[in-house]
């Protein structure tokens, strides 16, 4: 592939809903261009996109490829995201480096909960975008119904510029607005003059009107001659569109057929037409020598930069951090230096990535994206520069997993295995993660959702050979008590020689401070026990909270006191004040009213008005208690409540199907609480049946 400037370079996100049709058209676009010479189809799993055999076999996408195309004397880096939302972290890497996005829109389903969630990232991430709507050639497709929907959404921005031609229920052309002009499809990616159909025009006259007052809006002198009934040149009106387009003012709806690859060279061309290079977007980091901001802005005269956006780690073809160059012009024979591990690296070869092929350039221009191989220090999230000119760029910030789900290998000894292939899995998959709770001797596995975490296991599976189950994770519950206690604990043992003996009287009490295991305190008078004892009775004491009488679980919120006890000039030792101080805990514990503390969390979720009488519900049936209610932007609630955490077990699943996927959640630990009567006494039965 040849070398693109900065200038000729266009980086473009195709967003949308779970199976409207994104994969299928990258396919269309890439054979249109001429990047392959046979286009493959979803269900056969023979796309570009979709390489990993978890994709293919579930025949979704699962992560972010990249697919380059040439078209009009310019480079599209087409990034095609998956649409469940389970992988949105794949998602926002893709946004994260993008110039503008395509947010595809099948004819037939509508606008879906994936349309409005894609529409809120190009807000957030301030990107152009326009529509495509997929499925044309199917009879039950209707484009007059989702521009309708869309306008009801987003108002006059909605610019179709595209309308269909159907013939029998069959796509057969389209009416291009811009020109007032009618298109018959002859071939793959060609078409030819043909008359409006009457039956078009009471549309096609609204959609030119909404167009041109757009295109008026742009300039005083465009607003005069359109008020006084002149008409517009196509050129103007396409110029007049890039601009509005560029700041957000006009979002283009064009539409086709995938899978006839109908329509596809009409969105090229509108992406090479109205979407802006790099060199029009902004990009500032931080110049680590001199602590001045450093506003690299796609320039290629500057020094070199780039930020690494993605990590691909396969099994048979190894790892490629790909990147996004931020300035200047990155050569396979640079050396490249990693502020983030002071680290440097000669990359010896630049690639861009069709899918998982790597495909070898000569070097990359400023806003141009592609892929180093082997570069062992570098994640995802760092930045290369050189190590004259040391630059960083602000990382990207990814949804957080609440998901979570214990882990137990299938096979004795397949834990390093199974360790080892994680961590590999987490340098790909910025949402994943791992924890190691000890307490609870478990390994809890992070994720965006139930999907998330069933597809982390077959991966592990099919690519690494190991296998895992899935279980539902225990619950760190705490042991305290509620009253005074007052114990005489005396250990002694003779068994020839030195014996050992400690004796001990200590009270038990609630400290009232539940962050903090225990306090000791000693009130010995007249040297009962003696000073040097005093250690190995605290010692004890750090000993028996690890694991409480109750349940098994640690104890907090203990206040111990030794007020007296006894001594052997010659058996008495540390280790018998230790055990007797032991024994004195477990049974004073148990004397004192003992109760199981469960985890409560702060939790806010952020849901449309319509739905927050049924999560509300649905949150006092997880004993949950509403703490109230926030409005923001979009007619939503952010409701907080706080939850006991046990109860938010398969939360994500139930919150989702609620709110038809809009609805999202995040928490975090606050405190301990007694828990209710039937909770401790079942798990109290659960913990006994488990020793």
């Amino acid at each position: 592939m040849k070398v693109y400037r900065t200038d000729e370079i266009r980086n473009v996100v195709l967003l949308g809903h779970g199976g409207s049709g994104k994969t299928s058209l990258a396919e269309a676009m890439a054979y249109v261009s001429g990047a392959v010479n046979r286009m493959g189809k979803v269900g056969d799993g023979n796309t570009i996109s979709d390489f990993d055999k978890e994709e293919q076999k579930r025949g979704f996408s699962i992560g972010t490829s990249l697919i380059p195309i040439e078209w009009e004397k310019a480079k599209i880096n087409v990034l095609d995201t998956p649409g469940y939302f389970d992988f949105v972290g794949e998602v926002e890497e893709a946004v994260s480096v993008a110039d503008a996005a395509v947010i595809v829109v099948s004819g037939k389903a509508g606008v879906e909960v994936g349309t409005e969630k894609a529409w809120d990232l190009c807000d957030k991430y301030n990107l152009p975008r326009m529509i495509y709507v997929t499925e044309m050639d199917l009879d039950d497709a209707s484009f007059r119904q989702v521009v309708e929907t869309l306008r009801e959404k987003y108002g006059k921005v909605i610019a179709p510029h595209f309308m269909p031609i159907r013939e029998n229920e069959k796509l057969v052309g389209y009416v291009n607005i811009i020109k007032n002009a009618g298109r018959r499809y002859t071939d793959i990616g060609k078409r030819e003059e043909c008359e409006i159909p009457d039956y078009c025009m009471d549309y096609l006259q609204q959609y030119r009107e909404a167009l041109m007052e757009s295109v008026a809006e742009t300039s005083e002198e465009f607003l005069d001659r359109y008020l006084s009934g002149e008409e517009f040149s196509v050129e103007e009106i396409r110029s007049a569109m890039r601009t509005e387009v560029m700041d957000g003012d006009i979002v283009p709806v064009a539409m086709g057929s995938n899978i006839q690859a109908q329509g596809v060279a009409n969105l090229l061309s509108d992406i090479v037409r109205f979407f802006p290079s790099p060199a029009n977007r902004e990009c500032v980091g931080m110049n680590r020598k001199t602590n001045a901001i450093y506003e690299a802005n796609y320039d290629f005269a500057k020094a070199k930069s780039a930020y690494v956006y993605k990590t691909m780690v396969d099994p048979f073809i190894g790892k490629y951090s790909f990147i996004k160059v931020c300035s200047g012009v990155i050569k396979g024979d640079d050396v490249l230096y990693n502020a983030d591990t002071d680290a440097e690296a000669k990359p010896g070869k630049i690639y861009t990535m069709l899918g998982n092929k790597p495909v070898e350039v000569s070097e990359l221009f400023a806003g141009d994206i592609g892929a180093i191989a082997k570069l062992t220090t570098t994640k995802t999230g760092d930045t290369l520069s050189t190590k004259n000119t040391q630059i960083t760029f602000a990382k990207t910030e990814y949804s957080q997993p609440y998901t979570y789900m214990k882990y137990t290998t299938n096979s004795k000894g397949d834990e390093d295995k199974v360790s080892q292939a994680l961590s590999r899995m987490m340098a790909e998959d910025v949402t994943m993660k791992v924890v190691n709770d000890t307490e609870n001797r478990q390994i809890l596995l992070y994720g965006m959702g139930d999907q998330h975490l069933e597809i982390i296991a077959s991966k592990l599976a099919s690519r690494y050979k190991v296998a895992i189950t899935l279980e539902k994770p225990k619950v760190a519950f705490r042991e305290t008590i509620r009253k005074k206690s007052d114990i005489d604990s005396k250990y002694k043992k003779q068994s020839g020689g030195h014996g050992q003996y400690g004796h001990v009287k200590m009270t038990f009490e609630p400290s009232g401070n539940l962050e903090e295991a225990f306090t000791f305190e000693e009130k010995v008078v007249g040297g009962a026990v003696p000073k040097n004892y005093f250690p190995a009775v605290e010692k004890g004491l750090q000993e028996a909270v690890l694991k409480g009488p109750l349940a098994g679980y640690p104890v907090v919120g203990i206040k111990a006191t030794l007020y007296d006890g006894s001594y052997h000039p010659v058996d008495s030792s540390e280790m018998a004040f230790k055990t007797a101080t032991i024994q004195a805990f477990k049974k004073g514990i148990m004397e004192a009213s003992p109760v199981l503390l469960e985890p409560i969390v702060s939790l806010k979720v952020t849901v449309p008005d319509e739905y927050t009488g049924d999560v509300m519900g649905d949150l006092n049936k997880r004993r949950g208690r509403v703490l109230g209610m926030t409005p923001v932007n979009g007619g939503k609630q952010v409701i907080e409540a706080d939850v006991p955490m046990m109860e938010l077990y398969g939360y994500c699943t139930t919150l989702r199907s609620m709110t038809g996927g809009r609805g999202i959640y995040e928490y975090q630990f606050a405190r301990y609480e007694q828990a209710p009567n039937d909770v401790q006494e079942k798990e109290i039965a659960n913990r006994a049946a488990e020793e």
